[in-house]
């Protein structure tokens, strides 16, 4: 007669904890805002949107300068908080007025 032995964990084999699910936080996405000022012209601002915001062309930096003034803030860039940071130290850097980061 044969006798069939069962798989036992013995204290030489480790015993696995079973894994914990990973929650994947998405990345925070943030606004960049500029702030109306009696400070910068319309051409200060044009020229700072469009050298320091990617895909920025002098047409949407017109549109966005007379909606700064006009009500009083506009928001000129969103993405990637990481990226925000930098484009909003960037454009404060120039002078323009900014709003605080806005988390989405």
């Amino acid at each position: 007669m044969t006798i069939l032995s069962s798989p036992r964990a013995t204290a030489s084999s480790p015993v696995q904890a079973p894994e914990k699910a990973r929650v994947r936080q998405p990345y925070p996405q943030c606004r960049v805002i500029v702030l109306d000022d009696d400070v910068n012209t319309f051409q200060h601002v044009v020229e700072c949107l469009v050298r320091h915001l990617p895909g920025m062309n002098p047409d949407r930096a017109w549109e966005l300068a007379h909606r700064i003034d006009g009500e009083g803030s506009a928001v000129v860039w969103s993405g990637p908080q990481e990226q925000a940071e930098h484009y909003h130290q960037l454009l404060a850097s120039e002078g323009l007025t900014m709003a605080p980061l806005e988390r989405i």
